[in-house]
């Protein structure tokens, strides 16, 4: 007797939907966000529009391949060819490492806001923290409790915010569906940022834990990762809202930290202290999650990263806690790890694209050749512009 598939209200399902939403609305999403509205005022919403359809055709298919085959990503590709699973690991590693300085890179911005330490000291007190947290897990899950309820409150504050700052709605939606001015920087950085890396695969991977697997599971599978994608676009563009109308007020934000400088234009210094709270509280979490993630792909390598998996992540969260202090320029990094990962993304949706093809791998499943065809559109679209936008963002870190 074949299982009934799981309903969709709550569960497994909404938990990966929250999953990939939350790993995707951090730091990194906040200044992000803020960086290219700057630059591009209304027609930024277009991006967003854009990123949704792209966002879309990259995790419906990966989510779905990957249920289907109940094999994790790096175990579908060793199966498709041995050691294509190692590589993509590698790939899904050096991304995760680029989102955890990003992490680092929020927590010092979030220190910043709250105590006036310098950024770079303010990560190192953020990765002492993060470490204790992870050793002492009492503390760690209480943090994610408390990092739950402020998710809530950014939502509010920001919506507040995009209220109270009179955005022009109208043009807003204009240029969001008739664009003045695109960003080929501004696509591949919130591409990657939303379902880049190891975000790709940590909600499909969720389901696996979970037990929702197999053809007849291929409902809520699309709902879920739907859902994901369409909380994180509904934040994404009430930030957007909320910025353009505060730069429309002539405020100037700073560049080393313009999210923050939105929150203090709208509402004033309470708000830029609550935002101080919120963006440090979701940069510690990211800071953790990420570097467990991370790690958990190491174990593909050698057994010995599983029998020392703490000290890999501690190890993890350290290096990248020194690359930012090395580097510093924290909105820079918050930006290049989207566009890091903007290039990964197409590289891993191939191989999950190729091994949707292979019966051996599949069995007696089809995937929809509409889905394939949407699939390998995102893979031509952020591999052609990704290459560029990566090399213009190191440039602009080395500078």
């Amino acid at each position: 007797m074949r299982p009934r598939p799981l309903r969709w209200v709550g569960g497994a399902s909404l938990g990966a939907a929250f999953l990939m939403a939350n790993s995707s609305i951090g730091p990194g999403f906040l200044t992000q966000t803020t960086v290219f509205t700057q630059q591009l005022l209304t027609s930024f919403g277009f991006v967003i529009l854009l990123s949704v359809v792209l966002d879309v055709g990259a995790q419906l298919n990966t989510w779905r391949i990957l249920t289907v085959s109940e094999l994790r990503a790096q175990d579908l590709a060793n199966r498709l060819l041995p050691g294509l699973g190692y590589f993509l690991a590698g790939m899904v590693i050096l991304g995760g490492f680029a989102f955890n300085i990003g992490n680092i890179a929020g927590c010092g911005l979030g220190l910043n806001v709250l105590t006036g330490l310098s950024f770079e000291h303010g990560a190192m007190v953020s990765c002492v923290v993060a470490l204790t947290l992870f050793w002492v897990r009492e503390i760690g899950q209480m943090l994610d409790g408390f990092t739950k309820i402020l998710g809530t409150v950014k939502i509010l504050l920001t919506l507040g915010i995009a209220i109270s700052a009179h955005p022009p709605l109208a043009e807003a939606l204009h240029h969001t569906l008739l664009p003045t001015k695109i960003s080929a920087a501004a696509i591949v950085t919130i591409v990657g940022g939303t379902v880049g890396g190891y975000i790709t695969f940590s909600g499909a991977h969720r389901l696996l834990d979970a037990g929702i697997k197999g053809p007849e599971q291929q409902a809520v599978v699309t709902r879920s990762a739907i859902s994901g994608i369409v909380i994180s676009t509904i934040m994404r563009f009430v930030l957007f809202l909320a910025i353009v109308g505060v730069l429309r007020h002539g405020v100037v934000l700073d560049a080393d930290n313009p999210a923050a400088g939105v929150f203090r234009a709208a509402a004033g210094e309470i708000g830029f202290r609550v935002f101080g709270v919120i963006l440090w509280s979701a940069a510690i979490s990211s800071v953790v999650g990420a570097a467990y993630t991370s790690v958990s792909f190491f174990k593909t390598f050698h057994p010995v990263f599983e029998r020392y998996e703490r000290w890999c992540i501690s190890g993890f969260i350290i290096l990248s806690t020194s690359v930012f202090v090395v580097l510093g320029k924290p909105a820079q990094l918050l930006v290049f790890a989207g566009a890091i990962n903007g290039l990964i993304l197409p590289i891993a949706l191939s191989i999950v694209l190729i091994a949707a093809t292979s019966q051996r791998l599949m069995g007696s499943y089809r995937h929809p050749r509409w889905m394939l065809a949407a699939g390998w559109v995102v893979v031509l679209v952020m591999g052609g512009l990704s290459v560029p936008v990566l090399v213009e963002q190191v440039s602009a870190l080395l500078r």
